[in-house]
């Protein structure tokens, strides 16, 4: 249970090894804002096996992309499997870098109207990774969720139980031939599941911000990476809020 007023599970999608620091951090800021999670480990490279790639890919997936890339989609498979085993009605879902943008809790609290209007089967995007964010004119004031065509990336999401189910039962017949961040888009453009994005967003991973590496990333930490991301997102919030934004659904 994340707080007494948000029932749910909390998912963290890691690598077994070579990323000790994360894990220690991790374990640090989910303490810190009292977040019991589980770390989701099952689906790293080393357990890789035709059968266990076949359940969920299509044919020859190692070919098009790194095993770092196809383990972490598969654990986040693993974490929808968790969630519908756990019964809970929400799941938040972490890859291995987040930092959050505030108090974490306060705001996810916030959310909790919306989404119990939602109807089931959705994911709700906290992050800013794309940096791409409703436009002034789009945005309600009281209103945190909107509507929208396509995903922010998969480091940091909310999904309920009906929306886990659905991304596992469409797995069943049509095998996943993409990463997780482009499999959240085949599962939007197939009305299987819907997208909202919350605004203000909640977090950013450390992979994009320059603070971090993660799982995935071929790029390092570095002041040079964090300055070029602060210069983007500032930009990205204000001018780039003029124009609307078209991947939001009015």
């Amino acid at each position: 249970m994340i707080t007494n007023l948000f029932p749910g599970k909390t998912y963290v999608i890691h690598a077994e090894e070579g990323y000790e620091y994360h894990e220690k951090r991790l374990i640090e800021l989910f303490n810190k804002f009292k977040l019991n999670f589980e770390f989701v480990l099952e689906g790293s490279p080393s357990n890789f096996s035709k059968e266990l790639l076949d359940q969920y890919f299509t044919p020859n997936i190692l070919n098009k992309y790194s095993k770092g890339g196809i383990s972490c989609t598969l654990n986040h498979f693993f974490a929808f499997k968790r969630l519908i085993k756990s019964g809970e009605p929400y799941g938040l879902i972490f890859e291995n870098d987040p930092f959050f943008l505030g108090d974490f809790n306060t705001k996810l609290e916030k959310l909790l109207p919306e989404i119990k209007n939602l109807e089931p089967g959705f994911i709700i995007s906290l992050e800013n990774t794309t940096l791409t964010f409703p436009s002034y004119q789009q945005t309600q004031k009281g209103r945190l969720l909107y509507r929208a065509n396509r995903g922010r990336m998969a480091g940091a999401y909310l999904i309920d139980l009906q929306g886990a189910k659905s991304a596992i039962e469409y797995l069943k017949s049509n095998k996943c031939d993409f990463i997780i961040d482009w499999f959240h888009n085949e599962l939007i453009n197939n009305d299987i599941i819907k997208m909202y994005w919350a605004h203000p967003p909640l977090v950013e991973q450390g992979s994009h911000n320059g603070f971090l590496s993660s799982t995935i990333s071929s790029k390092k930490k570095s002041t040079k990476r964090r300055i070029a991301w602060i210069a983007r997102k500032m930009v990205k919030q204000n001018l780039g809020r003029l124009g609307k934004q078209r991947k939001i659904i009015d």
